[in-house]
């Protein structure tokens, strides 16, 4: 018998959703992108973003021909409202983040990008598990990650790391699956 292959970051250029698609991120988003990262509600805890449109937008343009990170724009209803990165892959687990929605979202749109992270990743990906940081004083969001089975594994001076294993993430699609269009639609 012969082993699987590991999984592997691969972008895809759109992933569709019940309300919300994924769209990868190009250099025409560097505008909405800084918005975001550097509203001062939004970038408490967040790294720290210089506010430099340029820079942004090399960014991007180097993103553009990596292959060890999935960035992607979060849409409703065609317009951009947030962003989330898949990156820094080990074994069969991925880390998440740069998960920013932006104000005057849908209600909904928190839990549902959350299930089509891990969908895109372990349906289209081959994942199995998750693992991410949270800072310490945004409690709103370790306690989402918490309330989805997330197991706080180890902290640093500023930070909660998480793990989220294949049972725990299979437990909460099926708890939110109203919330998530299944199968997933993919456009590699």
């Amino acid at each position: 018998m012969s082993a699987q292959p590991l999984p592997a970051l691969r972008k895809a250029r759109r992933v569709t959703g019940k309300t919300l698609s994924f769209r990868d991120a190009a250099v025409a988003n560097a505008e909405f992108i800084l918005g975001l990262r550097n509203d001062p509600v939004k970038n408490r805890y967040l790294s720290a973003t210089p506010d430099d449109l340029e820079a942004q937008r090399n960014w991007l343009s180097r993103y553009a021909d990596a292959t060890d990170q999935v960035y992607f724009i979060i849409e409703h209803a065609g317009q951009p409202i947030g962003t989330v990165r898949l990156y820094d892959a080990r074994q069969d687990s991925f880390c998440w983040g740069s998960w920013i929605l932006a104000d005057g979202r849908p209600q909904h749109a928190a839990m549902e990008s959350a299930l089509m992270v891990y969908a895109y990743a372990m349906d289209h990906l081959g994942f199995r598990a998750a693992y991410f940081d949270v800072r310490k004083g945004n409690e709103r969001v370790w306690r989402f990650h918490e309330r989805f089975g997330a197991r706080r594994v180890h902290e640093t001076e500023l930070d909660y790391l998480y793990e989220l294993a294949h049972e725990d993430i299979c437990a909460s699609r099926g708890k939110y699956q109203k919330f998530l269009a299944e199968p997933l639609i993919v456009d590699f």
